[in-house]
């Protein structure tokens, strides 16, 4: 049973319900929660390149996380196709500013972010969630769930803590050196 299961996590595109899987394979829902947490247990115990993890109401296959450097190296040599630097840094301020406006992320910035919001809202990253109750209302955006598959998070709280990206004295001297060269 856990080979089957885990050869459904390899090919589904979203995360997996435990009904979804009890369903498909006519068993138990309560057999299949243990089929899981044995597999997990297993891809735990051996340090291997995968691991299944929750993700929002389901369980998915994602990479290891004590292989997170090697993994961050080559998605972000072979993602430059697929995101550029301006989605990365939209995608990251709506991330962590949520709910946000073009005019915000704009801001931001420092350049207009018009079309790269609707880059992301094609590639179904962000969405709209409202509007925001000011003077010409303008929409207000947020990340989707496949934004939190795509990075492998359960939530937004799984998102590293922005303090972990704040430059130092020593790095905002040098950089302001350079600017003003």
């Amino acid at each position: 049973m856990k080979g089957v299961i885990e050869a459904i996590l390899f090919v589904s595109d979203r995360p997996l319900k435990v009904t979804e899987i009890a369903e498909v394979l006519g068993q138990d829902k309560k057999e299949i929660s243990a089929a899981l947490q044995e597999l997990r247990t297993e891809y735990e115990d051996g340090r291997r390149g995968i691991a299944i993890r929750e993700a929002g109401e389901g369980y998915k296959l994602f990479t290891n996380p004590c292989y997170t450097s090697a993994v961050e190296k080559f998605v972000a040599s072979s993602m430059r196709g697929y995101l550029t630097q301006a989605a990365l840094e939209t995608l990251s301020i709506i991330a962590y500013k949520q709910p946000v406006t073009r005019a915000q992320i704009s801001f931001i910035r420092g350049v207009n972010s018009d079309s790269v919001v609707k880059s992301l809202q094609d590639k179904e990253l962000i969405a709209e969630s409202g509007r925001l109750n000011v003077p010409g209302n303008p929409i207000l955006y947020v990340t989707t769930d496949k934004f939190l598959e795509s990075m492998g998070l359960r939530s937004l709280k799984d998102l590293p803590p922005l303090e972990e990206f704040e430059l130092s004295e020593e790095e905002l001297a040098e950089l302001r050196s350079r600017i003003s060269m």
